[in-house]
């Protein structure tokens, strides 16, 4: 388990995450983050483009699980009905508690999944403590919240580290 906030690879966003090559590096889930990763905030149907990147994702024998922190009731739920998907709210990233009970109830090692997500100090640091590979991916938008420019900056750095590591 690594204290490291630096990710495996920065991608534009989730699509663009080649399902057969995840597949062709062993790995059979992927943990997705839900606010501005997969859907923009507020949001609670996935766009085609994200539903038809799950389906090519089930044709390669790889299971996606929504693994969010949102505490607005039924948010998650809802997201992951539409997209016919098991889900975790309230799931304490970047606690290892989270990723550790949404691996054993998939029945998945770390060393075959993934956690995709668009904030270094959760999604990423949370995946390194768990022992699963940490994926970024460009927040879907910012705009709206002054807290997550701030974010943003301080994360800077570690997303530069991560583009040279890439995964995929």
């Amino acid at each position: 388990m690594s204290l490291s906030p630096i990710p495996r690879g920065v991608y534009p966003s989730v699509t663009a995450l080649d399902p057969k090559v995840l597949r062709a590096r062993g790995i059979t889930l992927v943990l997705a983050d839900l606010d501005n990763t997969l859907v923009p905030y507020k949001v609670t149907q996935p766009s085609p483009e994200v539903t038809a990147w799950k389906q090519a994702l089930e044709q390669e024998g790889i299971q996606l699980f929504i693994l969010s922190n949102s505490r607005k009731p039924g948010r998650a739920q809802q997201l992951a009905q539409a997209l016919g998907v098991p889900f975790q709210g309230h799931s304490g990233k970047p606690k290892r508690g989270g990723y550790l009970r949404a691996m054993e109830r998939m029945g998945r090692k770390p060393s075959e999944t993934v956690m995709v997500g668009d904030q270094i100090f959760t999604d990423v640091l949370g995946a390194n403590r768990a022992g699963v590979t940490p994926i970024l991916v460009e927040p879907i938008r910012l705009a709206g919240n002054p807290g997550r420019y701030l974010r943003y900056a301080a994360e800077t750095p570690f997303r530069l580290l991560g583009r040279r590591r890439r995964f995929l």
